[in-house]
């Protein structure tokens, strides 16, 4: 991730963060601290906006993965925030697009054959 930027919460309970660029094993580390220093905090719900990500691996789909399940022990949940279309195509190839939340952004179309 070239940058990530911290979004005011709307509640007490939720946290919101945009990542931007190339979400890789490299990147990893910063989101999965954010993911557990606000579970930690007492927030519950919380959002990742995927807007502006060009580029997402299986290591970063492991941490998503990973603090979706961690707030849901915890009862809340990790939404995913308008994913780029790069994003939605590996969250559909993958399957987990049936596993998150996703608010906003366009499905993509099926080609028919």
């Amino acid at each position: 991730m070239d940058v990530t930027i911290p979004l005011p919460p709307t509640t007490g309970t939720e946290a919101r963060i945009a990542l931007h660029g190339r979400f890789d094993a490299h990147a990893c580390p910063a989101l999965s601290t954010w993911i557990d220093d606000r579970l930690a905090e007492g927030s519950t719900r919380l959002s990742v906006d995927l807007s502006d990500v060009t580029f997402i691996d299986s290591t970063a789909l492991a941490v998503l993965v990973r603090g979706m399940k961690h707030a849901r022990s915890a009862g809340g949940d990790l939404v995913l925030v308008r994913p780029s279309q790069t994003v939605r195509v590996i969250l559909e190839l993958t399957r987990l697009d049936r596993a998150f939340i996703i608010r906003g952004g366009t499905p993509r179309v099926a080609a028919h054959a």
